[in-house]
């Protein structure tokens, strides 16, 4: 069995943006793209309605492209156990209070198994 990955919305995003001129967003854009290349077949990707949801928002072309890009991953359900992980995560003060998005993500990820990896 493949080890799973749960793909947060920054990977689509790199992976279907215009070049950027900014040199660290190109640089993140380019690691992407060479994970995305070479390693990805590796794992089982695993998205999630949070992501969907971001994915979908913005320039309609590059959100298609996003969505077109998670649409064959499996979404992880975004169960009762939730909500109480990501409010932890956000009282901890490890993200910033407006993270509640990034914190979710990080909740829904863990949730099922402690055998997931978030990129």
């Amino acid at each position: 069995m493949k080890p799973r990955v749960y793909v947060e919305t920054t990977i689509p995003s790199y992976l279907t943006s215009r070049p950027s001129r900014d040199l660290i967003i190109a640089a993140h854009q380019q690691i992407t793209q060479e994970w995305w290349d070479r390693k990805s077949g590796a794992f089982q990707l695993f998205a999630s309605q949070f992501v969907i949801d971001e994915a979908s928002a913005g320039n309609p072309a590059l959100a298609n492209e996003r969505l077109s890009l998670i649409q064959p991953f499996p979404l992880l359900d975004v169960t009762p156990d939730v909500p109480m992980p990501a409010s932890a995560i956000l009282d901890s003060d490890k993200l910033p209070g407006k993270a509640a998005t990034d914190a979710a993500h990080i909740a829904v990820a863990a949730v099922p198994s402690t055998e997931w990896y978030c990129l």
